[in-house]
Protein backbone atom coordinates (compact mmCIF):
# COMPACT_ATOMS: atom_id res chain seq x y z
CA UNK A 1 0.00 0.00 0.00
CA UNK A 2 1.36 3.88 -1.33
CA UNK A 3 2.21 5.91 1.73
CA UNK A 4 -1.35 8.05 1.05
CA UNK A 5 -3.41 5.21 1.25
CA UNK A 6 -1.88 3.93 4.53
CA UNK A 7 -2.34 7.84 5.72
CA UNK A 8 -5.96 7.01 4.80
CA UNK A 9 -5.97 4.13 6.15
CA UNK A 10 -5.02 5.79 9.85
CA UNK A 11 -7.47 8.69 8.55
CA UNK A 12 -10.10 5.83 8.59
CA UNK A 13 -8.97 4.10 11.99
CA UNK A 14 -9.31 7.84 13.89
CA UNK A 15 -12.44 8.12 12.56
CA UNK A 16 -13.86 4.94 13.26
CA UNK A 17 -12.56 5.83 16.83
CA UNK A 18 -14.05 9.44 16.87
CA UNK A 19 -17.01 7.94 16.04
CA UNK A 20 -17.16 5.41 19.38
CA UNK A 21 -16.08 7.75 21.33
CA UNK A 22 -19.06 9.96 19.94
CA UNK A 23 -21.25 7.25 20.47
CA UNK A 24 -19.75 6.00 24.05
CA UNK A 25 -22.83 6.36 26.65
CA UNK A 26 -21.11 9.14 29.13
CA UNK A 27 -23.13 11.18 31.76
CA UNK A 28 -24.50 14.02 30.92
CA UNK A 29 -22.04 16.33 32.73
CA UNK A 30 -19.12 14.34 31.17
CA UNK A 31 -20.71 14.62 27.70
CA UNK A 32 -21.65 18.10 28.23
CA UNK A 33 -17.77 19.62 28.79
CA UNK A 34 -16.52 17.15 26.34
CA UNK A 35 -18.21 18.66 23.83
CA UNK A 36 -18.42 22.22 24.57
CA UNK A 37 -14.42 21.58 25.41
CA UNK A 38 -14.47 20.25 21.35
CA UNK A 39 -16.56 23.50 20.40
CA UNK A 40 -14.50 26.24 21.56
CA UNK A 41 -11.05 24.70 21.78
CA UNK A 42 -8.87 26.64 19.36
CA UNK A 43 -6.34 23.59 18.68
CA UNK A 44 -9.15 20.97 17.89
CA UNK A 45 -10.32 23.69 15.69
CA UNK A 46 -6.84 23.94 13.75
CA UNK A 47 -7.64 20.30 13.61
CA UNK A 48 -10.22 19.94 12.24
CA UNK A 49 -9.64 22.02 9.15
CA UNK A 50 -6.76 20.60 8.65
CA UNK A 51 -8.82 17.09 8.16
CA UNK A 52 -11.40 19.46 5.78
CA UNK A 53 -8.20 19.73 3.83
CA UNK A 54 -7.18 16.35 3.85
CA UNK A 55 -10.57 15.27 2.70
CA UNK A 56 -10.50 16.97 -0.07
CA UNK A 57 -7.29 14.91 -1.09
CA UNK A 58 -9.43 11.79 -0.16
CA UNK A 59 -12.00 12.74 -2.58
CA UNK A 60 -9.12 13.30 -5.35
CA UNK A 61 -8.23 9.74 -4.33
CA UNK A 62 -11.06 8.35 -4.60
CA UNK A 63 -12.04 9.64 -7.88
CA UNK A 64 -8.60 8.30 -8.83
CA UNK A 65 -8.95 5.07 -7.84
CA UNK A 66 -12.75 4.57 -9.24
CA UNK A 67 -11.46 6.02 -12.63
CA UNK A 68 -8.42 3.10 -12.09
CA UNK A 69 -10.84 0.45 -11.46
CA UNK A 70 -12.92 1.22 -14.60
CA UNK A 71 -10.06 1.53 -16.71
CA UNK A 72 -8.57 -2.05 -15.41
CA UNK A 73 -12.47 -3.29 -16.30
CA UNK A 74 -11.76 -1.87 -19.76
CA UNK A 75 -8.46 -3.04 -20.39
CA UNK A 76 -9.90 -6.59 -19.50
CA UNK A 77 -12.98 -6.32 -21.32
CA UNK A 78 -10.61 -5.50 -24.41
CA UNK A 79 -8.07 -8.34 -24.11
CA UNK A 80 -10.69 -11.29 -23.35
CA UNK A 81 -12.58 -10.26 -26.27
CA UNK A 82 -9.32 -9.97 -28.42
CA UNK A 83 -7.44 -12.85 -27.31
CA UNK A 84 -8.52 -14.38 -24.42
CA UNK A 85 -6.07 -13.94 -21.14
CA UNK A 86 -2.08 -15.60 -22.77
CA UNK A 87 -1.16 -17.27 -19.44
CA UNK A 88 -1.43 -17.48 -16.06
CA UNK A 89 0.71 -14.70 -15.11
CA UNK A 90 -1.28 -12.19 -17.54
CA UNK A 91 -4.36 -13.32 -15.69
CA UNK A 92 -3.03 -12.75 -12.32
CA UNK A 93 -1.27 -9.62 -12.61
CA UNK A 94 -5.10 -8.41 -13.85
CA UNK A 95 -6.61 -9.44 -10.91
CA UNK A 96 -3.66 -8.34 -8.37
CA UNK A 97 -4.46 -5.20 -10.19
CA UNK A 98 -8.10 -5.18 -10.12
CA UNK A 99 -7.53 -6.25 -6.28
CA UNK A 100 -5.78 -3.46 -5.60
CA UNK A 101 -7.94 -0.80 -7.42
CA UNK A 102 -10.68 -1.83 -5.71
CA UNK A 103 -9.43 -1.87 -2.16
CA UNK A 104 -8.05 1.73 -2.91
CA UNK A 105 -11.96 2.51 -4.08
CA UNK A 106 -13.62 1.06 -1.07
CA UNK A 107 -10.68 2.56 1.62
CA UNK A 108 -11.50 5.92 0.11
CA UNK A 109 -15.26 6.05 -0.44
CA UNK A 110 -15.63 4.49 3.87
CA UNK A 111 -13.65 7.17 4.90
CA UNK A 112 -15.33 9.69 2.65
CA UNK A 113 -19.32 8.04 3.82
CA UNK A 114 -17.75 7.82 7.40
CA UNK A 115 -16.84 11.61 7.48
CA UNK A 116 -20.17 12.38 6.65
CA UNK A 117 -21.75 9.90 9.52
CA UNK A 118 -19.57 11.61 11.71
CA UNK A 119 -20.49 15.12 10.86
CA UNK A 120 -23.90 14.43 11.48
CA UNK A 121 -23.89 12.83 14.75
CA UNK A 122 -21.48 15.00 16.02
CA UNK A 123 -24.42 17.64 14.93
CA UNK A 124 -26.98 15.02 16.47
CA UNK A 125 -25.20 14.98 19.95
CA UNK A 126 -24.66 18.26 20.09
CA UNK A 127 -28.01 19.27 19.41
CA UNK A 128 -29.41 16.49 22.07
CA UNK A 129 -27.01 18.14 24.59
CA UNK A 130 -28.73 21.70 23.76
CA UNK A 131 -32.11 20.03 24.01
CA UNK A 132 -30.98 18.66 27.27
CA UNK A 133 -29.87 21.81 28.96
CA UNK A 134 -33.11 23.38 27.55
CA UNK A 135 -35.02 20.86 29.57
CA UNK A 136 -32.95 21.05 32.59
CA UNK A 137 -33.13 24.63 32.43
CA UNK A 138 -37.22 24.39 32.09
CA UNK A 139 -37.46 21.81 34.53
CA UNK A 140 -35.48 24.05 37.43
CA UNK A 141 -38.40 26.88 36.18
CA UNK A 142 -40.84 24.77 35.62
CA UNK A 143 -40.40 23.88 39.59
CA UNK A 144 -41.16 27.19 40.47
CA UNK A 145 -44.10 27.59 38.01
CA UNK A 146 -45.48 24.41 39.49
CA UNK A 147 -45.74 25.84 43.21
CA UNK A 148 -47.30 28.90 42.07
CA UNK A 149 -49.79 26.37 39.98
CA UNK A 150 -50.55 24.17 43.30
CA UNK A 151 -50.40 27.86 45.74
CA UNK A 152 -53.24 29.48 42.58
CA UNK A 153 -55.02 26.13 42.70
CA UNK A 154 -55.24 25.95 46.56
CA UNK A 155 -56.62 29.48 46.66
CA UNK A 156 -59.01 28.67 43.95
CA UNK A 157 -60.47 25.51 45.56
CA UNK A 158 -60.82 27.31 48.86
CA UNK A 159 -62.81 30.19 46.99
CA UNK A 160 -65.00 27.70 45.51
CA UNK A 161 -65.66 25.54 48.47
CA UNK A 162 -66.38 28.91 50.33
CA UNK A 163 -68.90 30.25 47.44
CA UNK A 164 -70.36 26.19 47.54
CA UNK A 165 -71.21 26.94 51.33
CA UNK A 166 -72.58 30.11 51.27
CA UNK A 167 -74.62 28.79 47.89
CA UNK A 168 -75.93 25.63 50.22
CA UNK A 169 -76.85 28.62 52.87
CA UNK A 170 -78.49 30.63 50.69
CA UNK A 171 -81.01 28.03 49.24
CA UNK A 172 -81.56 26.67 52.56
CA UNK A 173 -82.77 30.15 53.64
CA UNK A 174 -84.92 30.03 50.55
CA UNK A 175 -85.90 26.60 50.94
CA UNK A 176 -86.95 27.23 54.57
CA UNK A 177 -88.86 30.77 53.34
CA UNK A 178 -90.86 28.87 50.84
CA UNK A 179 -91.90 25.99 53.87
CA UNK A 180 -93.17 29.12 56.07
Amino acid sequence: MTLYYSIVFALLLLEMAMFMVLIVPLPFSARRKLFRFLATSQIVAKINYCVRITFIFVAVLFIDAFQRMMKIKAESAVTETHQGFQDFRTETNYHAKKFYAQRNVYLTGFTLFLSLILARTHSLVLDLINAQEELAANTDAGSTDMATMKKQMQQQQDEYNRLSDELAKAQSAVSDKKSD
